[in-house]
């Protein structure tokens, strides 16, 4: 065999490889985790969730919340670009008025807790990362929680992007940079379901619409 046709084999091998792993690690379309119209993909209780204006609400407004409510995903997700639109809405002086989205999160068992991370939502919570029914304690802050509360826009529509990367986990809202958390604890799964929270105490309602999600490959080795 000359060396020219061993070079040129080999450089066809490589080129192949190279091609195979660039496939491998491209990310996927964006794609639509809600109609507008149903909660096709989506499991709750149809009690504290429903679709109305061509958006998902979860809560009450007329009595208080008994507990802690989600509705999650079907699917579960690793790595992905999720972006979406919520909108928090309460009776002052009722209770708490608090929501969130799950990530990496699953059910618990015979309650009506999700156990994973939140991405929280509501005064004094804005931009916290918050390990629902797991370590029970905020584990992650606002990069810069002053911009971040300039930011927010309380009572009205507020966009938030979640970026899922392996052990690291980012987020913005209205474009402002909120945190930028890497998990040090290998024992937490990096999967999960995605879930949308309304907090129990008040009487509160949360709206989120404008759902999207694109899956990002694994990081290389």
């Amino acid at each position: 065999m000359s060396t020219w046709f061993r070079f040129s084999t080999l450089s066809l091998l490589a080129l192949w490889l190279s091609l195979s792993v660039s496939i491998a690690r491209a990310a996927g379309p964006v794609v639509s985790l809600f109609d507008g119209k149903s909660l096709t993909g989506w499991e709750g209780d149809a009690k504290w969730f429903r679709v109305e204006g061509g958006a998902i609400i979860g809560g009450s407004k007329t009595e208080k919340i008994p507990h802690n409510f989600f509705l999650a995903t079907t699917r579960s997700f690793r790595n992905f670009d999720l972006r979406l639109k919520l909108r928090l809405s309460g009776v002052p002086g009722t209770g708490m008025i608090n929501s969130g989205v799950q990530i990496r999160s699953v059910r618990v068992p015979n309650s009506t807790e999700m156990r994973g991370y939140q991405v929280d939502a509501g005064d004094g919570w804005w931009g916290k990362l918050y390990d629902e029914s797991r370590r029970n304690r905020v584990v992650g802050l606002p990069v810069d929680a002053a911009a971040l509360n300039a930011a927010v826009r309380p009572g009205d529509w507020n966009e938030y992007r979640i970026l899922a990367e392996e052990k690291r986990i980012r987020t913005w809202i209205n474009g402002t940079p909120g945190l930028d958390y890497t998990e040090a604890d290998p024992s937490i799964p990096l999967d999960g379901h995605i879930g949308l929270q309304i907090h129990s105490g008040g009487i509160a309602w949360v709206e989120v619409k404008d759902i999207t999600l694109q899956e990002l490959p694994a990081a290389a080795p």
